[in-house]
């Protein structure tokens, strides 16, 4: 029961760790439609850094309408073509690794951008990134 409570603790503290990261991130950069911190199971195939091919089952971190940041097992390098698959849709999209982060025990966490652009592929409605200004502007009623 404690090393359940003390994985659960670690686990808080890992995804907290996670989202200060990608907050700062946030700050440095501009970006082109909002993030979702969701798990959402999805396979990953491609050839790993030896060339090897290689098929994995994985879950995302965070998703946006351009791609997503999941934990890998294999040995990539950026700028490696991955091809994701979201179980729930069958629906397969091309990927380029743009970002490889922090190695846990859940593996590498790997920045994924669409090749082409899939805003459905997630199954996640993104709300734009000027939302909050959008309804501001609305006049109440």
């Amino acid at each position: 029961m404690q090393a359940r409570a003390v994985d659960s603790r670690a686990r808080t503290l890992h995804d907290k760790q996670i989202m200060t990261e990608l907050t700062e991130a946030a700050k440095n950069d501009q970006r082109r439609s909002s993030r979702v911190f969701t798990r959402i199971p999805v396979q990953a195939a491609g050839k790993n850094t030896d060339g090897r091919k290689f098929r994995e089952r994985s879950q995302t971190i965070v998703i946006n309408a351009h791609g997503g940041l999941l934990y890998l097992h294999e040995a990539l390098e950026l700028g490696a073509d991955v091809v994701l698959t979201n179980p729930a849709t069958e629906e397969d999209q091309e990927c380029r690794i743009v970002y490889l982060g922090d190695t846990s025990d859940k593996g590498t966490r790997v920045g994924v951008e669409f090749l082409s652009p899939a805003p459905h592929f997630w199954g996640v409605e993104f709300a734009p990134q000027d939302w909050p200004a959008r309804l501001s502007s609305r006049p109440v009623h």
